[in-house]
């Protein structure tokens, strides 16, 4: 019988292509989340009946556990930027990572990858990389044997990274950024979900591997290389910590009062990782143990962010028509 992989998170960035991916392997994917009517899109990923979204809490035990149900592996994406609601960084983070692993031990599912991020840290005094960390502690405590991928800051036609600053553009000549200086080693989505796939097939030793990209940049340096794909010039203004966090608390308590209806642009939290670079450590497992080359920015940046040019699809083309009148 073809062998069944539950993907917790399986609709989101990361998710949707371990998803794809698994289903070209052959297995059978079982995509859990919150809201299976929007996970939809999935179910071409595979033949008839191969990819299948189902309904997962994973704050309840009984969802969870109903969503192992026959499982042969597991794969957790789930992760937030933000606390919103009931869905905390603990208990998301933590509390959901621990009972995930909890659950595929008790049903003795023996392949398990995780999904956290570089910067995991339980000593840190952002509570998102606190709780990253304490979930990864708390998967391993349960699966000895899980894969832990840790990647860098993530790209993809649907990230909300180059997509977000790309967008801000559009409003002004100012682009403003929260530590410019701050280094990062961008990571394509799909190559993530290549080294998913190899920790739930058994071809990658049981450990953490961080993740980044064949480049290191700042953050000034990386929305100059996007300015020069959407041919849009920005003044890059950083705005010094002090006055971010400032800012950052305004919008804490304007989403707070509002019960959640106001989204905040930046949190604190946020801000405080930005403080951090966000690079692959010297002495890390990544990629080259996986043996996966990782893919650059320049390779695939232009083929989604060109709808940010002036004119769109059409930029190039006028582009050719200027140089002919010239």
């Amino acid at each position: 019988m073809t062998k069944l992989v539950t993907i917790f998170g399986g609709s989101g960035f990361i998710g949707r292509y371990v998803a794809r991916r698994m289903a070209k392997e052959g297995w059978r994917v079982r995509v859990a989340v919150r809201r299976p009517n929007e996970a939809l899109f999935v179910k071409p990923y595979g033949v008839v009946g191969q990819v299948e979204p189902i309904f997962c809490n994973i704050r309840n035990d009984a969802s969870v556990d109903a969503a192992l149900a026959g499982a042969d592996a597991v794969v957790n994406c789930v992760g937030i930027l933000a606390n919103d609601g009931k869905n905390t960084f603990e208990s998301v983070q933590t509390e959901g990572a621990a009972r995930i692993a909890r659950l595929a031990a008790a049903r003795g599912i023996e392949r398990m990858v995780h999904v956290s991020a570089i910067g995991a840290d339980p000593d840190s005094d952002s509570a998102y990389a606190r709780t990253k960390a304490e979930g990864e502690a708390a998967v391993l405590a349960e699966m000895p044997d899980a894969v832990i991928l840790r990647p860098s800051i993530v790209f993809g036609a649907e990230d909300e990274f180059f997509n977000r600053f790309a967008g801000m553009t559009r409003f002004g000549p100012i682009l403003p950024v929260v530590g410019a200086d701050t280094r990062f080693q961008p990571v394509y989505v799909d190559d993530v979900a290549r080294a998913a796939v190899a920790g739930v097939l058994g071809d990658a030793v049981p450990g953490v591997y961080e993740l980044g990209g064949p480049d290191v940049s700042t953050f000034r340096e990386l929305m100059q290389q996007m300015l020069g794909i959407i041919r849009r010039r920005r003044l890059i203004l950083n705005l010094p910590f002090p006055i971010a966090g400032v800012m950052a608390l305004g919008f804490d308590v304007a989403n707070a009062a509002s019960f959640g209806l106001i989204p905040a642009q930046i949190t604190r939290d946020q801000v405080r990782n930005l403080a951090r670079d966000n690079v692959v450590a010297d002495d890390a497992k990544g990629f080259a143990n996986l043996g996966i080359q990782a893919t650059s920015l320049e390779a695939v940046l232009p083929e989604y962010l060109w709808r940010f040019r002036p004119s769109g699809q059409y930029d190039a083309i006028k582009e050719s028509a200027r140089n002919l009148r010239a």
